[in-house]
């Protein structure tokens, strides 16, 4: 393995251009693009190729082309029950972790890649990459951007368009650029499911 990249998953700079790390990208790229043009109708084809491509993913995920991904997928962790809507962009240079149940709505960015501030370093090409940790049965609304290094907390939902620049703790909701927490999840949310929409027990209980 090359210097450069045994650096994908230190946090360390790496040049993302040597040779080893362009040909195996390449080859997982090409994969994608076959998932990228499955019918709707190959449902079981498109989760074949998923446990393929993936580092790992649970049972019960879906994703909804088109996926863009560096690297195909491979160094994302998907649990179990995972849904991501249309155009999703995982920038898996290292690694994404997902928690179950968690859904993803379209045009959200995981974004693990970053390159440092000074010009020169980047005129030169230098990237770095830390890992992103999304927990377990999160939302993130349409157009969400997640940066490098980031953790959100179970349970939490993100606001559509938000760019989560900090953690995010559990169990709240979190709007803006750069998100913020806007308020905890509470007994409301157990009583209406949108303004004054309430929850009625027979939908509980059909769960």
């Amino acid at each position: 393995m090359s210097e450069m990249k045994e650096r994908l998953h230190t946090g360390e700079l790496y040049l993302p251009g040597d040779e080893e790390i362009m040909t195996d990208q390449t080859k997982r790229l090409d994969r994608l693009y076959d998932f990228n043009m499955t019918r709707p109708t190959e449902y079981e084809k498109r989760c074949s190729m998923l446990k393929e491509m993936f580092a790992e993913i649970g049972e019960g995920c879906y994703i909804e082309p088109p996926l863009h991904a560096n690297f195909g997928g491979a160094h994302v962790h998907f649990e179990k029950g995972v849904y991501a809507n249309f155009n999703l962009t995982l920038v898996d240079d290292t690694h994404i972790y997902v928690g179950d149940y968690t859904m993803l709505g379209p045009n959200v960015t995981l974004a693990t890649a970053g390159h440092p501030i000074l010009p020169e370093l980047r005129q030169q090409g230098y990237q770095y990459n830390m890992p992103i940790h999304i927990g377990k049965n999160c939302w993130l609304g349409a157009g969400v951007i997640v940066m490098p290094g980031i953790t959100i907390g179970d349970n939490t939902v993100i606001g559509a368009g938000a760019v989560v620049t900090k953690d995010i703790p559990a169990n709240c909701i979190a709007v803006g650029n750069p998100a913020k927490v806007l308020r905890e999840i509470g007994e409301r949310d157990m009583e209406y499911y949108y303004k004054d929409r309430k929850i009625y027990q027979e939908d509980l209980d059909e769960q």
